[in-house]
């Protein structure tokens, strides 16, 4: 199946979003207008971004020292003529009201539009934290800074980020010691909000430094000092300040003047080499301003209340990621299928031994290549899957009724953790199995399927590493609300077991996973026997990648549940590869709980407790 194809299937076959503008935020459109949202964008992948990919990690960003001293980014002609393609698409602001310039569609489509981006060139980037950075002012900003910043940011005349990490705390926020202290006269005087000047060094920043437009929005977390001028310690002492590149007036307009936001260097990753990815000095004096030192920032919302705010988009981010490993491993499957059925080598085994003699077959002909395509196969679309699901159940929560809107709250805030990890660590491995068809030459730069490992390689890390991502499933979501989120999620997988028992052929599968859902739950509840933390979440790694492969098994069977209601005898091509992919997750991956799940129930301290000096 081509990736429109996919998509085409899981948003109308499955998910049903065809219907979504019987809803009031959704009338005026139909499945004409989304699918024209689907053919702009991917046209616009197709010329803008996929014949660059390699050129952006070849050419990677670079410095060039300004008169003033200062370092400014150049970055290849390609990634400029891409971001302004999908700004000029109306992308930014796809999912927001008709007010700020959006076109009110579905979250739904929105991230099935964005899918083809991804799979095209991830490196380029698209709008993820642009878009996220104006949502999340959207929600917790006055109208003053939603009218200044995010609306430029959905138009794409500015671009944002999120400036969390720093250079001794990584993804320790506790630890932040970036400070904001209140510009004097200025503080409440200022029309975008209370004025501060911040001090501090920012790590790891997507996007922080460019020119593809005219204006940078930072979104910054750092501590106010108390009246002993300490920093509250803990994350309760965090706050959100918006400090733009450029210092801009009440209407919106550039004042001329830079703020003291100064780049002091680029990270040179392992992958995703055409985003620029920054270390930013915020007060540091390089660019004084308005008479003061610090770099001018207003606050967000409350303070003290930084973190919670930035979660909004964060969460958004994780979802974002969690499509991007999706499409990495897609792109490098595509790529390896290809190839695949291409690539003579080798002859048939036949029961009187092999016949030298005989014309070398295409390597899909082999049962083992066959096993790693659709373990790519499983892998990526099941990914996939999940990853609209919760497009789906985003869009529930904002245009449901009461009971659903609550309903997909809960079920998001289990299925995040999932949603962001799952894909980024079996996406990933989808990539090492696309470079091991390709044998010797995949390991080579003559072919993209290694370049898609490196850029995947990132996804386990940020928004959240894999062990946080484990931690806060296993110790905040499947606990929270005396574990209601957990209930429901089990009652609709329990509900699509029922189902699929409608279907002879799935009744095996709708057993196995009733069989590993019950060997979740009672893992949970023995991983928390003692009530102890240090014990439950030793493991909480492999609980959460028992959790989710439980979780992929419910939506591959929730999609042969639709397969097989459309076409019984699996006559048709692509159905019968759906149904494949299902398969071999039951039979070749759902048993792999059972290892996973043991550490768990043991409440295994092998590895907390192993002594420093052991290693």
């Amino acid at each position: 199946m081509s990736l429109r194809s996919t998509l085409d299937f899981l948003l109308y076959d499955w998910l049903q979003a065809h219907n979504l503008p019987q809803r009031e935020r959704f009338a005026d459109h139909s499945r004409d207008t989304f699918d024209a949202v689907l053919d702009t964008c991917e046209r616009i992948a197709r010329d803008k971004y996929a014949p660059f990919n390699r050129l952006v990690d070849t050419q990677e960003p670079s410095t060039v020292t300004d008169p003033d001293g200062g370092l400014r980014v150049v970055l290849p002609q390609a990634t400029h003529d891409a971001h302004k393609a999908y700004a000029d698409s109306g992308m930014l602001s796809a999912a927001q009201d008709y007010g700020v310039g959006g076109m009110q569609l579905p979250y739904t489509i929105e991230s099935a539009a964005n899918a083809f981006f991804a799979h095209a060139s991830v490196s380029i980037g698209s709008g993820m934290l642009t878009t996220g950075n104006a949502n999340l002012l959207m929600v917790h900003g006055t109208p003053q800074q939603q009218q200044v910043f995010a609306t430029k940011e959905f138009a794409g005349v500015w671009s944002g980020t999120m400036c969390l990490s720093e250079p001794q705390a990584g993804s320790s926020l506790s630890d932040v010691v970036t400070r904001a202290v209140p510009d004097g006269d200025a503080f409440e005087a200022d029309p975008l909000g209370p004025r501060y000047r911040l001090r501090g060094n920012k790590m790891w920043i997507s996007a922080g430094e460019h020119e593809l437009t005219e204006n940078i929005v930072h979104l910054v977390l750092a501590k106010i000092p108390d009246a002993d001028g300490k920093l509250v310690p803990g994350v309760k002492g965090i706050s959100l300040f918006i400090v733009p590149k450029k210092l801009v007036d009440a209407d919106g307009q550039l004042t001329g003047e830079r703020n003291d936001v100064a780049l002091a260097g680029l990270n040179h990753k392992c992958g995703w080499r055409g985003t620029t990815n920054t270390l930013l000095n915020f007060g540091e004096g390089k660019y004084p301003v308005r008479g003061g030192s610090g770099a001018i920032g207003y606050l967000v919302g409350q303070p003290g209340r930084g973190l919670q705010c930035m979660f909004h988009m964060m969460n958004e981010a994780r979802i974002g990621v969690g499509l991007a490993a999706t499409m990495l491993g897609m792109a490098g499957y595509h790529a390896s299928l290809e190839y695949a059925k291409n690539r003579p080598q080798g002859r048939p085994v036949p029961a009187g031994g092999k016949d030298a003699a005989a014309p070398q077959v295409r390597i899909i002909e082999h049962a083992d290549v066959k096993r790693m395509l659709l373990a790519q196969k499983s892998y990526c679309e099941g990914a996939l899957a999940l990853e609209l699901y919760c497009a789906r159940l985003v869009d529930e929560q904002h245009t449901g009724t009461p009971e659903a809107a609550d309903d997909a709250r809960l079920l998001l805030e289990v299925l995040t953790p999932i949603a962001k990890s799952w894909p980024s660590e079996w996406c990933l491995e989808a990539n090492s199995l696309a470079i091991q068809v390709h044998g010797g030459y995949g390991y080579t730069r003559d072919f993209p399927v290694e370049q898609y490992w490196r850029d995947n390689r990132l996804n386990m890390i940020h928004e959240g590493t894999h062990g946080i991502q484990a931690m806060d499933l296993l110790g905040r979501k499947v606990l929270m609300e005396q574990g209601r989120g957990l209930q429901l999620l089990g009652q609709r997988m329990s509900a699509t077991a029922k189902r699929a028992r409608q279907h002879p052929s799935l009744a095996h599968m709708a057993d196995a996973l009733e069989a590993a859902l019950r060997d979740v739950g009672q893992a949970t509840r023995n991983a928390w026997a003692t009530g102890t933390p240090t014990e439950a979440l030793a493991n909480a790694v492999p609980y959460m990648q028992a959790f989710g492969h439980t979780v992929l098994a419910w939506v591959w069977l929730d999609v042969a549940t639709t397969v097989h209601a459309q076409d019984p005898d699996l006559k048709i091509a692509k159905n019968q590869g759906l149904s494949s992919a299902g398969a071999y997750f039951y039979h070749y991956e759902l048993p792999k709980i059972g290892a996973w799940l043991n550490v768990v129930n043991q409440r295994q301290m092998v590895c907390a407790a192993l002594a420093e000096d052991a290693f």
